[in-house]
């Protein structure tokens, strides 16, 4: 979506084109606006703490004691990240405190170059649907058509949305199986999930220890390497764009393609015929591991099994105030023994070994984000539709997390056509390159 990146802010404050405080001001304006997906894309807005916090940056800046060229610019933290003095929630109502005594450590990496909180981020429940819809907070719609009401993609729902409309310049996200980058596919924007144990999970509830990672969305491919290195408890170094001249790209044949939309394998192949044309070496593949992903996640996978060992107590104690569309999948963990989940882990590591033998003569794979556009929230109250459009849309993402790889979602559809994401992934590992990767091809897509 329109608006400024990152590194562009940070150029405004830098030159005093602009003020933290009236970056803060803009995005409140735009989250209290009555036309507006504020009340659905928040659950607690940070009012007067991010003025407070504002009127310090601005103050620090002119002292030359800024922490970093980004201080002063609002961002979304989804609601399951603790920060100090707040309930974390996690889209739900059934937890009730006590309020977090320290930061996440992705919060705090964010706090100490000084970003400001301007409020918690809108999830589905416990993370646990690609879709972005809850019934106790509200489900923000995507910016696309908004009149018709389409969905956001979820689990982080709200950040996206935060951003598109800015109401924040950049958010905090979670990706277990594409919550980072459908949300930001369906949205316009760049969402990047890293690999999973490069950002802490500590302070941030879990859906799967297996699969959670930690990730941004923002406004560009940059705005993402930014972030990457800032919640890696690194420094926003400078990050080079590949040359795309003799890259090679393979596009994916097998499984990615399935049930996709026509919208979507337009723009899809349009984006690749793009890339092409800027030099880079496109090649058709097929990568067989991915055809193991549904045969082992055939009893809920990894999100059941570990999601109903922590919210088992809890599911007996209030399984009712539930959203009942998040419960029922949880509930999928009773089907797996212990056996089941050694078989499913063992499964597993097999799998990443191949994925990685069968792509390593890439410099990146490349499929659609998701096979279909957002749905419109009208047409998801009945739960057949529900299910079928969020196995499909969490489907592609998931196989780059069971693949234990990283991977960034870019808008690549043209102004004014429905939105669609182009995902690029890689190895665990290869962060920084595939970033590198995601801001060459970006440049390209929006020539």
């Amino acid at each position: 979506m329109g608006g400024p990146g990152l590194e562009e802010l940070a150029l405004g404050l830098e030159a005093r084109s602009c003020s933290a405080r009236e970056l803060v001001e803009g995005c409140l304006a735009r989250i209290d606006d009555r036309e507006g997906e504020g009340s659905r894309a928040f659950v607690s807005v940070d009012r007067e703490a991010a003025i407070v916090a504002a009127d310090c940056m601005d103050r620090l800046r002119a002292a030359g004691a800024h922490p970093s060229r980004f201080a002063g610019i609002p961002v979304s933290v989804k609601d399951l990240f603790d920060i100090r003095g707040q309930v974390t929630r996690a889209g739900s109502v059934v937890l009730d405190g006590p309020p977090a005594t320290e930061d996440a450590p992705a919060v705090a990496h964010l706090r100490a170059q000084g970003f400001i909180l301007i409020g918690r981020s809108t999830m589905t429940e416990f993370a646990y649907s690609g879709l972005g819809m809850n019934p106790h907070y509200g489900s923000p719609l995507s910016p696309w058509d908004r009149a018709t009401g389409h969905i956001s993609g979820g689990s982080t729902s709200g950040g996206a949305v935060s951003v598109a409309d800015g109401m924040a310049h950049a958010a905090l996200g979670t990706d277990t199986g594409g919550s980072c980058r459908i949300p930001a596919a369906w949205c316009g924007l760049a969402g990047f999930k890293p690999t999973a144990r490069r950002v802490p999970l500590d302070g941030a509830i879990p859906l799967s220890g297996t699969l959670d990672s930690i990730g941004p969305i923002g406004r560009t491919a940059q705005c993402c390497a930014l972030l990457d290195a800032i919640l890696a408890g690194g420094s926003p170094g400078e990050i080079e764009p590949r040359d795309l001249r003799g890259l090679r790209i393979g596009a994916v044949q097998n499984v990615v393609l399935g049930d996709i939309e026509d919208a979507v394998a337009e723009a899809y192949e349009a984006a690749l015929r793009r890339l092409e044309r800027a030099g880079a070496v496109i090649e058709r593949i097929s990568v067989t591991a991915f055809d193991k992903v549904a045969p082992l996640s055939a009893k809920g996978g990894f999100p059941a099994a570990e999601a109903y060992g922590w919210h088992r107590e809890l599911l007996a104690a209030r399984g009712d105030e539930y959203d009942p569309r998040v419960s029922v999948r949880i509930l999928r963990g009773r089907e797996q023994d212990a056996a089941d989940f050694v078989q499913l882990r063992a499964g597993r590591d097999a799998l990443v070994a191949e994925a990685a033998a069968q792509i390593a003569n890439f410099d990146a794979i490349a499929m659609p984000t998701t096979p279909i556009l957002p749905p419109t929230l009208a047409s998801m109250q009945d739960d057949a539709a529900y299910g079928r459009a969020n196995i499909l849309a969490l489907r592609n993402p998931t196989l780059i997390n069971m693949m234990d790889g990283c991977a960034i979602s870019l808008p690549a559809n043209r102004p004014g056509e429905p939105p669609v994401g182009l995902m690029l992934a890689s190895v665990a590992n290869n962060d920084r390159n595939l970033l590198a990767i995601g801001m060459a091809v970006e440049t390209v897509l929006r020539a």
